[in-house]
């Protein structure tokens, strides 16, 4: 059975799915809120070596709380005290690609209803981030297979088009399902944790625009614009006229429709092509949520492209998924969810500057306002889970429900960051004096500060 539950953050209650422990047998077990169709199995009892495997498989994952059922009902480990978090294994060939590749093999199980959780499954991943953290360093087989089987996704122009487009260009109705109204799929920014998902987006275009003080008549380049919202908030609310960058058609062709609406075709020019194209001088550069889709080998060609469109007194902002250390994303996530992703440390991002001696003059992480809004969008995708699971089937629904649910994670045990980089020319002189402007006039905290008094 699927119920929602309630889980207290520090101020907040953000519903979240819990998977309850299957009563069916047989051929049918409940599963999130869709049956897995299994066939029949007799009772699994693990021989010497893959006892010895699954020791080794604990241990390599830090130990963590987590007590494994076979089919059948056979436990590992077998005795003592007994942990909160269960992980149920239908399958032996499910169990050997966890071995194998456990990020990989365990992304597989979960997907195809392989492997079960008992309990919540945000809870269920951040104790195994938890763990490993101290698990061992992999000997130097496991370096060597990963260097041989991890191949990063490519960043062409043409490779970049067919990333963007496997996740992307689904079907828009799918992101409407979960999304916010404006459709940014980007990390929102809480001016309190009681704001709604609405609410907290539209304060992160303002706080994106106040960052980059914008004024009325200025042009503005922004390279990966999503739905657009972003743009259109700038044209709408700041006078900036925009010109956006995607190479997502469905976003592209959205984004389009949603300027006649608002009657902003004149002031906003949506363009279906990539960032290494962009042309023009512009005042302000900004991209939310490119940079990890960009690989780190062009990143020097990303800086020669801000420094060839940005006017001499220009300044731009970067807003990027990150690193506290050099590590390439998880493996399952950039293989079936975002291929050729990357999220890069500041030192690493810092080769878009350095070579055009660019001066960063802010930085700011806002990890736990990305953990908070994947906590919304996995409440709003559980609650749309039969819908989803009648447009794209049971594993899709599954492996994106695991995507949103590991990233909750991710963030909220700090494996992920999130980076806004404010920066301009080193030349210029037209920089803030103090940080006055970040919070000037934002009705949004002004609200969310009337509400707790």
């Amino acid at each position: 059975m699927q119920r929602t539950a309630q889980r207290r953050d520090s101020t907040t209650r953000v519903p979240v799915c819990v998977e309850e422990p299957s009563t069916t047998t047989g051929a049918a077990r409940r599963d999130g809120d869709h049956a897995v169709r299994r066939p029949r199995r007799s009772s699994w009892s693990p021989s010497a070596v893959e006892r010895a495997c699954l020791r080794w498989l604990l241990r390599r994952a830090g130990d963590p709380p987590v007590r494994m059922v076979l089919l059948g009902g056979v436990e590992w480990p077998v005795g003592g005290e007994q942990p909160a978090l269960t992980l149920r294994i239908h399958a032996r060939v499910a169990l050997l690609r966890m071995l194998l590749d456990p990020s990989v093999g365990f992304g597989e199980g979960y997907s195809s209803g392989e492997f079960e959780i008992e309990g919540d499954l945000v809870e269920f991943l951040i104790a195994l981030a938890h763990a490993s953290r101290r698990a061992p360093k992999p000997g130097w087989l496991q370096r060597v297979w990963s260097l041989v089987d991890h191949r990063p996704g490519r960043n062409s122009l043409s490779a970049s088009r067919q990333n963007i487009h496997h996740h992307y260009d689904i079907r828009g109705d799918f992101y409407k399902l979960w999304l916010d109204e404006q459709l940014v799929y980007t990390c929102a920014y809480f001016p309190c944790e009681t704001a709604s998902l609405e609410e907290a987006q539209t304060a992160k275009l303002d706080h994106v625009c106040r960052k980059l003080r914008l004024r009325p008549g200025e042009t503005v380049v922004e390279a990966g614009c999503g739905w657009g919202a972003l743009a259109l908030h700038m044209a709408r609310h700041y006078g900036v006229s925009v010109r956006a960058y995607n190479i997502s058609h469905e976003q592209i062709a959205y984004a389009r429709r949603q300027a006649a609406e608002w009657e902003l075709e004149r002031q906003v020019e949506f363009i279906e092509d990539d960032w290494r194209r962009i042309r023009g001088e512009f005042d302000v550069f900004v991209s939310v949520g490119m940079l990890e889709h960009v690989g780190r080998r062009h990143y020097r060609r990303l800086g020669d492209v801000i420094d060839r469109c940005l006017r001499p007194e220009g300044r731009g902002l970067v807003h990027s998924i990150g690193r506290n250390r050099p590590e390439p994303l998880d493996r399952w996530i950039e293989r079936r969810i975002f291929p050729g992703a990357y999220p890069p440390t500041l030192g690493e991002a810092m080769a878009v500057f350095e070579p055009h001696a660019f001066s960063i003059l802010d930085v700011e992480n806002l990890r736990l306002h990305y953990a908070l809004t994947l906590r919304h969008w996995l409440a709003r995708y559980e609650r749309s889970a039969q819908t989803v699971e009648r447009m794209f089937g049971p594993r899709f629904l599954r492996m994106w429900r695991l995507y949103l649910a590991s990233s909750v994670a991710a963030f909220e045990t700090g494996w992920l960051q999130l980076f806004q980089i404010v920066f301009a020319r080193g030349t210029s002189n037209h920089i803030p004096w103090t940080r006055a402007h970040l919070y000037t006039n934002a009705s949004s905290v002004g609200r969310c500060n009337a509400a707790t008094q």
